[in-house]
């Protein structure tokens, strides 16, 4: 076909990564591929300056896509690659997921200097993490855990921890090892352990709902395990009234005969966990609000 793809990415290092593998992807099929940079609220974010003006955006939802999803709205950009876990639950009407490829490793990582588990690590030590799922699971395994704001990409984080700035961070294992910084991981944390966060390690590719023509493209870049979990996890964290700012952790695997859930959730009472298996044949939908009931 002639028509030339154009994919609306982030700047970041790992943004960039899942981009141009999705373009490697659609190359191989063939097909005519631009990646085309754009900056988001979500990255502004970093600058201390920008979070002092507008305190209002830290904890909104899809920091990380508003300006993407405005060039795809306005047919600036014909797709953009998301890391799921920072797509809202629910799209507006005119966009869609058009694919979700195939899953790699969605649990989280600890990081240290010279090698230190969770357990080597001094008393009151400071973790480098903002996220409220991390912390709280954290802190069920160890309560004198000091957590302390690390913002910025990935390998800026990294070079934070080795500064000094903190004993340890944590870190979604997807991103150090698709950008190859894994040298710093010391633990990869079992979901029983902290359960990720609904549709962490996966990709969605969002394009227009009217776009036929793309939609049928992304079609060949769709795995239909992944897209179930996914799907379930997005519905149990949507059924729980839970963004990316809440401490929910929710995971779903194939298993024998259908899929396994795991959640966490942070309640006034503590931290609960859950554990559900559903058949081959129970949507995801159902799926996910099924671990959702056993976390309210």
């Amino acid at each position: 076909m002639s028509r030339t793809l154009r994919i609306g990415s982030r700047g970041s290092q790992l943004a960039l990564w899942q981009a141009n593998h999705i373009a490697q992807l659609l190359r191989n099929l063939g097909h005519t591929v631009e990646v085309e940079i754009i900056k988001t609220t979500g990255d502004r974010l970093q600058e201390a300056a920008f979070r002092a003006a507008h305190p209002e955006a830290v904890d909104g939802k899809g920091i990380f896509i508003k300006e993407i999803e405005e060039a795809l709205a306005a047919g600036a950009v014909d797709l953009a690659v998301h890391s799921l876990k920072d797509l809202p639950t629910e799209l507006a009407a005119e966009f869609t997921v058009g694919a979700v490829p195939s899953r790699v490793d969605a649990r989280d990582a600890l990081l240290t200097v010279g090698g230190k588990k969770l357990e080597d690590l001094p008393q009151g030590a400071r973790v480098g993490t903002t996220s409220p799922r991390r912390q709280s699971q954290l802190l069920a395994m160890r309560n004198d855990l000091r957590f302390i704001e690390m913002r910025g990409n990935v390998d800026t984080r990294i070079r934070k921890l080795v500064e000094g700035q903190a004993e340890a961070i944590v870190l979604a294992a997807a991103g150090l090892e698709r950008l190859g910084l894994t040298a710093h991981i010391t633990h990869k944390f079992e979901v029983t352990e902290i359960c990720p966060a609904p549709g962490q390690g996966a990709l969605g590719i969002e394009c227009r709902v009217n776009d036929v023509e793309m939609r049928g493209i992304l079609a060949h870049l769709e795995d239909a395990a992944t897209r179930y979990a996914v799907t379930a996890e997005r519905a149990g964290l949507a059924a729980l009234g839970g963004g990316c700012a809440v401490p929910i952790g929710i995971y779903c695997e194939r298993a024998a005969g259908g899929y396994v859930l795991y959640g966490s959730r942070q309640t006034a009472q503590g931290l609960k966990r859950a554990e559900v298996a559903v058949g081959e044949y129970v949507t995801a939908e159902v799926a996910g609000r099924t671990i959702a009931a056993e976390m309210a």
